[in-house]
């Protein structure tokens, strides 16, 4: 079993509470969206044959932070094909939604390959979805996963190690910016297999004059001991 029989067909619970969640707190937590064996599958795969990645990145290289990320290469592996599919469709739903509180032109279509032929008429071709490995020092800076022009306000983090079993620290991390406001800063507890929905760039946030936009940023604190592995789900492809 790789992903949690409490999922609906839809990818995410259907009630009214996860939306209020997301509106007020800025992100939202699935627990235990893929199962223990699931995850400890995917943290493997880390040190796996090199041809299921494109590229490796190292955070200190870059200015990054520390730590280093791997993004997969086409074909996906199928739980990380899965989540992509399946959150999708109940995900746009809410990106229309942000849309249209925000006064923006863009719409999601209603299935994820028609979002994939637009990221690639726009030229971004490449996969974008993600393994992260962090040891002890390491952390991730601030910062939002942009690969071009076109970008799915939403994206999915799924913890796949245990924290205080296999490491302590490395929090993930939200900084959300208003104007005229100091920023607010957000830590969002997850146990192994959770998966945090958190806003790519920005979202809309009501206001006495209706809806404004926060800029939110997204990084991990500092590993203190142990290894921290997750899996990113990020909907649109790379230039």
């Amino acid at each position: 079993m790789m992903l949690r029989n409490m999922m609906p067909r839809n990818g995410l619970p259907s009630d009214e509470a996860f939306r209020a969640t997301l509106d007020h707190s800025g992100y939202a937590v699935i627990p235990s969206l893929v199962d223990g064996r699931a995850c400890a599958a995917l943290a493997s795969m880390y040190d796996g044959a090199a041809d299921r990645f494109r590229s490796t990145v190292t955070m200190a290289r870059h200015g990054f932070g520390r730590g280093e990320y791997k993004y997969l290469a086409r074909p996906l592996p199928d739980l990380v094909q899965n989540l992509r599919e399946t959150l999708y469709p109940p995900l746009s739903v809410i990106a229309n939604e942000w849309a249209e509180r925000l006064r923006t032109p863009q719409r999601w279509p209603a299935h994820h390959s028609e979002f994939l032929d637009t990221c690639a008429a726009a030229g971004q071709l490449r996969p974008t979805p993600l393994l992260l490995r962090y040891g002890p020092g390491d952390y991730n800076r601030l910062h939002q996963d942009l690969y071009g022009d076109i970008y799915f306000p939403l994206q999915v983090i799924v913890l796949l190690d245990a924290p205080q079993r296999d490491f302590e620290g490395g929090e993930l991390l939200l900084v959300e910016s208003r104007p005229r406001m100091q920023s607010r800063p957000i830590v969002i507890p997850l146990a192994q297999g959770d998966a945090a929905i958190i806003p790519v760039r920005e979202r809309p946030i009501r206001s006495s004059r209706g809806w404004s936009k926060a800029i939110v940023r997204h990084g991990v604190a500092e590993i203190r001991s142990g290894a921290r592995r997750t899996l990113g789900v990020i909907f649109h492809d790379a230039a």
